[in-house]
């Protein structure tokens, strides 16, 4: 789990359930994007909550869900605004 704090002690992460995240204080918890199926059965994957694309379709959810937390990695958890 790769955790990213700023200068003004926000703490940024993907979220999983490797630890309890309220165990580290305040906890606020937004959607980073959206992983829904399309009419035809592929996937996409709309990171608009994060101001990103909208990227697919893709075969296998798992293939979505992989390229999103690779997006959010690069472009959102590595370079925080606040």
């Amino acid at each position: 789990m790769e955790w990213v704090v700023t200068p003004c002690g926000v703490v940024r992460m993907i979220y999983d359930e490797t630890i309890d995240v309220h165990s580290i204080g305040i906890v606020t918890i937004r959607r980073g994007s959206h992983v829904e199926p399309t009419e035809d059965g592929q996937w996409t994957v709309d990171l608009s909550p994060v101001n990103g694309p909208v990227c697919g379709p893709y075969r296998h959810r798992s293939e979505a869900i992989a390229f999103e937390i690779d997006w959010l990695r690069q472009h959102w958890l590595s370079s925080p605004k606040d």
